[in-house]
């Protein structure tokens, strides 16, 4: 098969953001009188976008002191999370290993590529600009930029129509289930690669088509799998 459009997930696939959401989180919490969590605590829940994390996250916090609902307002610490966000964004994070080599290959070959999110749109934008990764991608979707998110079927099936490809030729790349969700929900290669989060579940148990040790595999295989079309275009 040749593939026309690659599409991937961000937090966990491309960039490694666990470092800079958590303390983002944490001067969230600590700037409304709440103690820091562990990083490791917070990590685990990413991959909704960072709103459902602070409210989950308030939500334990509530939980075991349930008195800070009297001076506490959720919508409040969502405020604060996004000033604080716009503050860490890219200080910590990094892009994992081959990130850019990858992306750079794809994109000379000719390939389509997307970033496809459940990380608001505005965070998402910062990401990548801080990581100069924008450059690479021909759309950008974030959780809030459609009706549904990911792994809404519509997600990923709205990239193949704005970037005009066939979705028998695209794969979806990510780190957690929501991404194997997204990918088999819209009949698109469900893809995934070990590093990064999904609540700290292995990848290999939400069953990828495919499991690439590094994003590098990633870029090996698209582009031998598309030599090999263009030697033998009667190859499906």
């Amino acid at each position: 098969m040749a593939y026309e459009l690659i599409s991937f997930d961000l937090d966990g696939t491309l960039v490694d953001t666990a470092p800079e959401i958590a303390e983002a989180a944490n001067r969230t919490l600590e700037s409304h009188g709440i103690a820091r969590r562990s990083p490791e605590e917070i990590t685990l829940l990413i991959g909704a976008g960072t709103r459902e994390l602070m409210l989950k996250l308030l939500a334990r916090c509530l939980l075991e002191q349930p008195e800070l609902a009297q001076r506490v307002q959720p919508q409040a610490v969502l405020a604060s999370f996004d000033a604080h966000y716009a503050v860490t964004t890219g200080s910590a994070g990094l892009p994992y290993a081959g990130c850019v080599e990858m992306l750079a290959q794809l994109k000379a070959a000719g390939l389509r590529l997307a970033c496809v999110t459940n990380k608001e749109l505005r965070h998402a934008r910062r990401v990548l600009e801080a990581h100069t990764l924008g450059g690479y991608f021909d759309l950008l979707i974030g959780g809030d930029s459609l009706p549904q998110k990911k792994p809404h079927a519509s997600v990923l099936r709205h990239a193949a129509a704005m970037l005009g490809a066939d979705t028998m030729r695209m794969a979806h790349v990510g780190d957690s289930s929501v991404d194997i969700d997204a990918a088999r929900n819209a009949g698109v290669a469900a893809w995934a690669v070990p590093h990064g989060y999904n609540a700290g579940v292995p990848i290999s148990e939400a069953k990828p088509q495919r499991l690439f040790p590094t994003l590098a595999h990633v870029a090996e295989h698209v582009l031998a799998a598309n030599r090999q079309k263009r030697s033998a275009p009667w190859l499906h």
